[in-house]
């Protein structure tokens, strides 16, 4: 894959919230844009890390101990197996690095529970 990806305009093809959006593979990774806005579920992943890289604006993760802020051009890896709940008050852009075929609730099926593997 040799073309560049414009992240302003793949975040301009779509308006929903907590549903990623695959813009390219590396090996067997892909690398999804994340629009969030309000809140989401606890939930975790028990085969992969989770990695959040925020592009735009700032996202909360609460853990069970603690509440971290990821800020713009900030980023923070989830260990697998860690129960975590992101939210954000106001929309925020973000690139998830993750396996193939990784859904977004992990653990949990719910009405927030993304079509996978959707590129745009």
């Amino acid at each position: 894959m040799k073309k560049i990806i414009n992240f302003k305009t793949k975040f301009n093809q779509f308006s929903d919230y907590w549903s990623p959006k695959v813009i390219a593979k590396m090996n067997n990774y892909q690398f999804k844009l994340v629009k969030t806005k309000g809140d989401f579920i606890n939930h975790k992943h028990d085969k992969t890390d989770e990695v959040f890289i925020v592009l735009d604006g700032k996202l909360n993760i609460e853990f069970s101990d603690k509440t971290v802020e990821i800020n713009s051009g900030e980023m923070i890896v989830v260990p697998k197996g860690e129960i975590h709940r992101p939210y954000s008050e106001n929309e925020c852009k973000i690139m998830l690095v993750e396996p193939r075929n990784v859904i977004n609730t992990g653990d949990v099926k719910d009405k927030l529970t993304a079509s996978n593997n959707q590129w745009i």
